[in-house]
């Protein structure tokens, strides 16, 4: 059976068949959904495997065996850290999708709460791993459709710091790839700020520390002296502080709508105002 019929005939079905497809079927098509979750083919990697995915998990489609299989399969070095650090190829297909694989499943289990415990640990440790190595920073690609990498890797970020067994103590690997993530040799330009204040903002959810956001606003407007110190006003430069203030500043009006961290917005605005020289 075609991957591609196989999944357009099950976006047809009533629920209940789609019960007995996944009876009969359903292993067969996770593993030929994960073998072509990077296809350059949109509708095919975007229109229908992501959206199965998330029809069968909201649906209670897949039992504990197949979460499982899952999770341990999109986290994997061929799958989410597939040929990571590589440049305008294919492989970010892969990556990126595993990622909102990832995210999703993620969700689910926090209602559930079925994954592996040590599994889960092991990922939780190397969380920021994904945003602090991609270098494919392309939103979208002409021909293939959506890769946006760095949003996607937002979301599952953002996603994990959710889950109820996340433990805040690997906060500060996730703060450390996202105070790099600004400085990639490219500004970013389909709202991957938005997504990726929303880390910031789980954070808080969680009681993260105010002080120690601070501290990483601090050190992230630290980067620009140290940059100018070593290699002076070049492009890295110019890129790297432009992806930087629009991230901050699009946290700042995160914060200040939804009424948060009223000393953080302070640091920010001080900070965004000194290096735009607002009033100067």
């Amino acid at each position: 059976m075609n991957i591609k019929n196989a999944l357009q005939s099950f976006s047809t079905m009533t629920h209940s068949v789609r019960q007995e497809f996944m009876l009969q079927e359903g292993d067969w098509l996770l593993q030929e959904m994960l073998t072509h979750i990077g296809s350059p083919d949109a509708e095919l990697r975007d229109q229908l495997i992501y959206r199965t995915f998330i029809d069968l998990l909201s649906d209670n489609l897949l039992n504990a065996q197949q979460l499982q299989y899952l999770f341990d399969t999109a986290t994997g070095d061929d799958f989410l850290y597939l040929n990571i650090g590589e440049e305008m190829t294919d492989s970010v297909f892969t990556r990126s999708f595993s990622a909102l694989l990832v995210a999703s499943l993620l969700a689910k289990d926090a209602e559930l709460l079925i994954l592996n415990d040590d599994r889960l640990q092991i990922f939780f440790q190397k969380i920021g791993r994904y945003l602090l190595l991609e270098k494919d920073t392309r939103g979208h690609v002409h021909d293939k459709g959506w890769a946006h990498s760095i949003a996607h890797g937002a979301d599952l970020a953002a996603m994990t710091i959710k889950h109820p067994k996340f433990d805040l103590q690997h906060a500060p690997s996730i703060l450390h790839a996202l105070k790099l993530v600004s400085w990639k040799d490219t500004v970013f330009v389909n709202d991957e700020e938005e997504r990726l204040v929303n880390i910031i903002e789980a954070l808080l959810a969680c009681d993260y520390s105010e002080e120690a956001l601070i501290e990483y606003t601090e050190q992230v407007f630290d980067k620009f002296e140290m940059h100018l110190m070593t290699q002076g006003y070049n492009e890295a430069f110019f890129s790297g502080r432009t992806c930087t203030l629009n991230l901050m500043k699009t946290l700042y009006f995160a914060l200040k709508m939804n009424n948060l961290a009223s000393k953080l917005q302070n640091t920010i605005y001080g900070q965004v105002a000194k290096w735009l020289k607002l009033g100067a």
